[in-house]
């Protein structure tokens, strides 16, 4: 199914619209009216816009994991600065090797009880869970705008978002893994004062 919506105004030019996957460009339109291709140029601008606007959904997304995680460091000082630490029973179990009436064998019920687990909650700040809703309400908006583009079915804006979500996941997701060294099971040479290159925030966003 296919149509072409009137801009009016006594005009010859009219979006071009198409349920259909098509590779429309000149009279192409997009959310809008006002976004009438008109021109090759206007065109291939739209497509670079598009792939930018994917990688500023990345970007959002890293955001938010890298605001949640500042979030969670905070709360592990704040607990250091407290001093929890959760009490230790040192009882040493004692099994009697007879099992008679009176004894206690490994699997009886008069074992000592186990060490209670304690907990310390925090919860965000009111401004913080203010700024994690903003961070993924415009997540979520930049997102929806996406899936509305890409119910054109224009071959080039489709590749155009594909290409989009290929930079952001390189420039806005760096993967960066922090592994403990072990003595004398290091994978490489501590003589080396070179650091991993997996550990260096090598670009913008890690």
């Amino acid at each position: 199914m296919s149509h072409s919506m009137s801009m009016g105004g006594g005009g010859s030019s009219e979006c071009k619209i198409s349920m259909l996957w098509n590779w429309y460009t000149i009279d192409a339109c997009f959310l809008a009216s006002t976004w009438h291709i008109k021109t090759h140029g206007m065109f291939a601008a739209s497509c670079i816009g598009v792939a930018l606007l994917v990688v500023c959904l990345e970007f959002l997304r890293r955001l938010g994991k890298e605001y949640d995680a500042y979030i969670l460091r905070q709360f592990h000082r704040r607990a250091a600065s407290l001093q929890y630490q959760p009490k230790v029973f040192n009882v040493t179990p004692k099994f009697d090797n007879q099992r008679g009436s009176g004894g206690c064998g490994p699997d009886a019920s008069c074992a000592p009880p186990l060490p209670e687990q304690r907990f310390i909650t925090f919860r965000a700040t009111p401004v913080q869970q203010v700024a994690r809703g903003i961070i993924h309400a415009a997540t979520f908006g930049v997102g929806y705008i996406i899936m509305l583009l890409a119910m054109y079915f224009n071959g080039y804006i489709i590749i155009s978002i594909i290409l989009g979500a290929f930079l952001g996941k390189v420039l806005c997701d760096w993967m960066v893994v922090r592994l403990p060294l072990i003595k004398g099971e290091q994978s490489y040479d501590e003589s080396q004062d070179e650091v991993p290159a997996s550990s260096e925030p090598t670009v913008c966003c890690g």
